[in-house]
């Protein structure tokens, strides 16, 4: 059976949709979490057929605050050097793009809250996983810092408005800025005062969020399976 590493940064960013989406494509996770649960040594990465790593509210590098960050970075590198299909999330996505020499800067740029649309580059329609898509499409963001620049191996696949970076690759790693395992639910359970003071009505983005979470959905979904099919082509 195909089994994936998934690790969890922050509690406010939990594996959301991708448990249930791993679940229905028969794919066993091995789910840790980070500051709670250990992480397996780089070496132990022969033991999983892909990589995982979801979002949070650090900076990849600020292993003062959260330091299993280090010994994450670290089975990035090596899934990166053993050509292990990993896809990181937010701060997952952050974490590849410093790892392979990429710029992450804090609190840079407009912040993105709630369904934003995302257009893909002419690269993403020949990318194995975001081919899945079409170019263009809404997914839920949360973030104020953010990847400003990316060393020339990687390829770019997506972008918005506010933020130029949304999605990337480099070998058989995939990086994004947007939450495709975050929902409704998810902007249901943030704080109004601290979305205002981003410059953010809670009910324009709930309302958004009807109007654009069904679509959204379907679109995250297919680009989960595109990288579970990439991850069950290695395997095999």
């Amino acid at each position: 059976m195909t089994r994936l590493l998934v690790i969890v940064n922050d509690i406010e960013s939990q594996p959301g949709l991708l448990t249930k989406w791993m679940i229905s494509e028969n794919i066993e996770f091995d789910l840790r979490i980070g500051g709670v649960s250990r992480l397996p040594e780089p070496s132990a990465l022969t033991d999983y057929d892909g990589l995982i790593m979801l979002g949070g509210g650090y900076m990849p590098d600020e292993t003062d605050r959260a330091p299993w960050l280090a010994a994450e970075a670290a089975l990035s590198r090596q899934a990166l050097e053993t050509d292990l299909p990993q896809f990181g999330i937010c701060l997952g996505g952050q974490l590849i793009a410093n790892v392979i020499g990429g710029d992450v800067r804090a609190r840079t740029g407009a912040p993105e809250k709630g369904y934003t649309w995302i257009d893909m580059t002419e690269d993403a329609a020949q990318d194995p996983v975001f081919s899945a898509i079409g170019t263009r499409a809404a997914f839920v963001e949360s973030h104020v810092d953010r990847i400003v620049e990316l060393p020339p191996e990687a390829t770019l696949l997506a972008s918005s408005t506010a933020c130029r970076f949304q999605a990337f690759r480099v070998g058989n790693a995939w990086g994004t800025q947007f939450h495709p395992e975050s929902t409704g639910q998810n902007i249901r359970n943030w704080d109004a005062k601290k979305l205002q003071e981003l410059g953010f009505d809670k009910d324009t983005l709930l309302k958004q969020a009807e109007e654009r979470g069904e679509d959204s959905q379907r679109d995250a979904k297919a680009l989960l399976t595109a990288f579970l099919d990439v991850v069950r082509s290695k395997h095999q």
